[in-house]
């Protein structure tokens, strides 16, 4: 009887071991939420507990085979802390190098460097909507006029990675955002354009080799933030055989749980983690060729008197 089972039993263990091996194995993210500057409220700790947006990324990393890691803590970042993730994601404000508003601990100047050398060693990239409000431009977001400048080559190492630098934003509204890019995964079926209510940044300073997945249609919009031509919300580059994904989405809590906005996410993580391919040709002069022109500078209203 023994010897009658044996042979399928272990051929049972065997088809089993198979099967178990070629299971593929997670790809393991870092989602970093340093706020030297403003936290907002959908990547903000709560007793200890796991902020809205990394909620919503545990569920999509259910889905889709990802393991998170979730941190505040810049000094960490070195070459070899970095080695373990497959790719890098940002949703942080300020100069990353101060303690500043979350008094969490700093990134160091050889960790900043040590984010470049990783990602342009072939690792992935994602920033979400306050990622272009960090490492400002000679602490730019605290002036008034030179914020509103471009610097080109000059820009600050992390803008030019990154693609661009945030500006300021108006109020919330619906803005349309038109797809340039309907191939690049993620945006099949999103249509030709999408649009919901969001806090839309203004963005200044692109890279002139990133590729345009989608443009805001800024002079439709409301606020003299907007005044302005169209300019890119979405898009890709290569940092040498690495991958940089960016999208100004993700203020809201409603926008994370939208399903336009987690298939675009979706796909863009896919294409950084280099699951997916796409060609990420520069084309801002064809999609966005009023990009580089700003909006106008508003001066602040004077302080009001004190009460006597």
């Amino acid at each position: 009887m023994f010897k009658k089972l044996a042979a399928p039993l272990l051929l049972a263990a065997a088809v089993c071991a198979v099967a178990f091996s070629a299971a593929p194995a997670k790809h393991k993210i870092l989602f970093f939420t340093k706020s030297s500057g403003y936290e907002h409220a959908v990547i903000s700790w709560k007793n200890g507990q796991p902020s809205y947006a990394e909620r919503v990324l545990l569920e999509l990393g259910e889905k889709n085979g990802w393991e998170f890691e979730f941190s505040k803590d810049g000094s960490k970042f070195s070459k070899d802390y970095l080695a373990q993730f497959d790719a890098v994601f940002f949703y942080t404000t300020g100069d990353l190098c101060s303690e500043g508003t979350d008094k969490n601990p700093p990134m160091s100047a050889e960790g900043k460097q040590a984010l470049f050398d990783y990602v342009k060693s072939g690792k992935g990239f994602i920033g979400t909507h306050s990622a272009s409000d960090t490492f400002h431009t000679d602490n730019e977001s605290q002036k008034g006029p030179e914020r509103y400048l471009n610097h080109g080559d000059k820009a600050d190492a992390y803008v030019r990675f990154l693609g661009a630098e945030f500006i300021k934003h108006g109020a919330q509204q619906v803005a349309k955002n038109t797809v340039t890019d309907p191939k690049f995964p993620g945006f099949a079926g999103v249509g030709s354009e999408y649009g919901f209510q969001e806090e839309w940044y203004s963005l200044k300073d692109f890279t002139p080799d990133i590729h345009v997945l989608s443009v805001i249609d800024a002079p439709a919009m409301t606020g003299k933030e907007y005044e302005r031509p169209a300019y890119p919300s979405t898009w890709a580059r290569k940092e040498g055989a690495g991958r940089v994904w960016y999208t100004a989405m993700g203020h809201r809590e409603d926008v994370w749980t939208n399903p336009t906005f987690q298939s675009i996410l979706v796909g863009g993580v896919k294409w950084a983690l280099g699951d997916v391919e796409a060609d990420v040709y520069p084309n801002l002069k064809e999609t966005a060729p009023g990009a580089m022109t700003n909006p106008p500078y508003v001066a602040p209203p004077p302080p009001k008197p004190a009460k006597k």
